[in-house]
């Protein structure tokens, strides 16, 4: 059994991303990139108005002095000719200024009457013109590899006229579910003995925020036979196979065994960490097996602790970035932990950390009350109200 922080280093240190593909930009969001992102055109691609008004010359600005409309600059349809002595063309936001305008005059303070503009009121300092290229140019890189593609980088990236990214690929997952006992959601409370299967839809869900592509979720009986050829199925076309369930040293705990059978190579079988103690981690080849344990609660805490630094490695992130401890002050005292790293489910309340009342492993409604882990070091003694405490996302 090795600690928790071991098996992270163990985790990460296999979290290397899959391979590059290259993707359109409209189904891009979520993925990391690949490559830089380099403009494809100057933005604005010509000087143009930032105001309604008229784009005039500024010398033929005179005290009083009448201009000569001589035609529109739409956006996208702008005035094709050039504007002389005394003249201006009347322009819109966003829209080309034509040749020979070097200002725009805001509507707001122009008296027109028929093709004829005067200006009213004294100008102002600002010129209302953006001028080409004054946000980005022709080749310029914009984005740089690994960085995620959210709603500011895609305007970015758009705006740059790129219509296609070289991303990481998502790493493909298959989720196996075991357990005799398990049934479908929505159909347990039909035979007696039976429990919903609620472990792999939680697992499905994190795996997909960290970047994962789910290919596979199928629930299995407890019967080697069946599960290695399910197992075998799973490791073609995945990238990472989850198994929770089976993962302790009951009698019919058979994950690491079926995977043995298909040539395992195991990184770690267990972890000195509450909850989650029998989580395990290895390989087939180049397909990447965790065993995640079959309670709810000791499932989600090891698959927010170790799959998604891995999933997030995988996927072309730094694996540790899944993993951003904060600290805060505690709302009420912490019993003192035995010789395990120890993850208390917690919540925030009134800008403190207040620990939930059950700590078992087999919650699941504390699940949906938790927004946090509170980290605690093995043999750490107890804490009390307004302790500082290291706490992560859950």
């Amino acid at each position: 059994m090795i600690r928790f922080d071991e098996a992270l280093a163990l985790v990460a240190q296999a979290a290397r991303p899959i391979g590059p593909e290259t993707v359109s930009l409209a189904t891009a969001r979520g993925r990391i990139l690949a490559a830089a992102v380099a403009s494809m055109m100057d933005a604005p691609p010509a000087n143009v108005s930032t105001m309604d008004g008229y784009a005039v010359r500024e010398r033929d600005l005179g005290h009083e002095r009448a201009l000569h409309l001589v035609g529109t600059s739409w956006p996208g349809a702008g005035f094709t000719g050039a504007i002389g002595a005394r003249q201006c063309v009347r322009i819109f936001t966003g829209a080309p200024l034509p040749d020979g305008a070097d200002r725009v005059v805001i509507q707001e303070i122009v008296e027109r009457v028929d093709d004829q503009v005067r200006v009213r009121e004294a100008l102002g300092f600002e010129r209302h013109v953006r001028p080409r290229g004054s946000d980005f140019r022709t080749g310029e890189r914009l984005l740089e590899p690994g960085r995620p593609l959210d709603h500011r980088t895609l305007v970015a990236a758009a705006g740059a006229d790129v219509g296609e990214v070289r991303v990481w690929r998502r790493p493909r997952l298959s989720i196996l579910a075991t357990g005799d006992e398990l049934e479908e959601p929505g159909h347990a409370r039909e035979t007696p003995g039976r429990i919903p299967e609620s472990v792999s839809l939680g697992v499905a869900a994190l795996a997909e925020q960290w970047g994962a592509d789910i290919i596979r979720r199928q629930r299995l009986k407890d019967n080697p036979t069946a599960i290695t050829a399910v197992a075998e199925e799973a490791l073609v076309g995945s990238d990472l196979v989850v198994m929770t369930g089976g993962a302790s040293v009951g009698e019919k705990d058979f994950a690491k065994e079926v995977f043995a059978s298909l040539g395992l190579e195991i990184v770690f079988s267990r972890v000195a960490m509450k909850p989650g103690k029998p989580v395990w981690f290895g390989c087939v080849g180049d397909q990447l097996v965790m065993g995640l344990p079959g309670n709810p609660t000791s499932a989600l805490v090891t698959a927010r602790l170790l799959l998604a630094p891995l999933i997030a490695g995988l996927g072309g992130r730094d694996p540790t970035s899944a993993l951003l401890w904060q600290r805060a002050h505690l709302a009420e005292a912490l019993p003192a932990c035995g010789d395990r790293e120890t993850f208390a489910r917690g919540r925030r309340t009134d800008g403190r950390v207040q620990p939930l009342s059950s700590q078992d492993s087999g919650s699941q409604r504390a699940l949906a009350e938790a927004d946090l882990l509170i980290r605690r070091s093995p043999g750490a003694s107890a804490a009390a109200a307004g302790d500082v405490v290291d706490i992560l996302d859950f």
